[in-house]
């Protein structure tokens, strides 16, 4: 079996457009050097600019899929994405809760970069209950934490990101990276917690497009980094060097938000340059 490579295992909703969800996956995955296998939680309509609807996958064809592939082939790493509905999120939650010595990746798509809601309070309210005690690193960007933390029954308003990432590992996720995009600060700060406290602190340029599969790819890196081998705090790291290099040589394919290129590394190299990154 040594010769084959790791392989991830991602559950997640299409794009027509390339950019994020199943096909930014793919091609993160790949470039990587590990096999994607694809579990399709819901079908989009999207392009560059946001997303116009969103169409679920019936829960028992989410649970065949992964089922069929799980029983084929070896998996390394789970990575999950946009979930299309709450009967898709116990499916799935039940699916991951019979491999709990694989490592998950769960970024929680909450919404589209133009605002476009993709969970609702129901969905919410599962994932906390069902997914993120499964979860071994949690990658929401700063909205997405604050939105996962405020609990409908409670009037506490955690701003806070320490606390945000604090009440997330309470929930059950072992590490929390909350990513900096939408805080206004001069440099990108992203952020990874444990337990313990902070475990790395790092600090990116800010690039002057706006990018549709940043979140997507960053945490398809991760499972894929994950699935090769590296431990947690190496993955991270890795993760958000491969993550910034894809950004800074995106293109603007359509009328809207830049696409990452996960293949960057294929082409010329032209500037290549130290990273970017500063680390606490």
């Amino acid at each position: 079996m040594s010769d084959i490579p790791p392989i991830v295992l991602c559950f997640g909703a299409t794009d027509p457009s390339g950019g994020a969800g199943l096909q930014a996956d793919l091609l993160t995955i790949a470039s990587m050097g590990c096999h994607p296998l694809t579990v399709v939680t819901a079908i989009t309509v999207q392009d560059t600019s946001g997303v116009d609807d969103v169409l679920p996958i019936d829960a028992e064809w989410v649970n065949d899929q992964a089922r069929a592939v799980l029983e084929d082939m070896p998996v390394a790493a789970f990575k999950i994405g946009l979930l299309g509905s709450v009967e898709n999120i116990t499916v799935i939650a039940a699916i991951l809760a019979d491999y709990p010595d694989i490592p998950l990746v769960f970024d929680p798509v909450l919404a589209s970069g133009r605002g476009d809601e993709l969970a609702n309070d129901n969905m919410l309210n599962a994932m906390r209950e069902l997914l993120l005690p499964q979860t071994t690193v949690l990658t929401p960007n700063s909205m997405e934490a604050r939105s996962l933390v405020q609990d409908e029954d409670s009037e506490e308003d955690i701003q806070n990101l320490a606390e945000c990432a604090k009440h997330l590992m309470q929930m059950g996720c072992e590490y929390v990276l909350i990513t900096g995009t939408h805080e206004h600060t001069p440099k990108v700060i992203n952020t990874l917690y444990s337990e313990q406290g902070v475990v790395s602190d790092e600090h990116w340029p800010r690039l002057p497009g706006i990018y549709h599969g940043s979140g997507c790819t960053l945490a398809s890196a991760i499972a894929a980094l994950l699935a090769n081998g590296l431990p947690v705090e190496d993955a991270v790291n890795e993760a958000q060097e491969y993550t910034w290099q894809a950004l800074k040589h995106g293109f603007r394919p359509g009328m809207g938000q830049h696409i990452p290129d996960r293949l960057f590394w294929a082409q010329d190299e032209e500037d290549d340059e130290d990273d970017p990154g500063t680390r606490h």
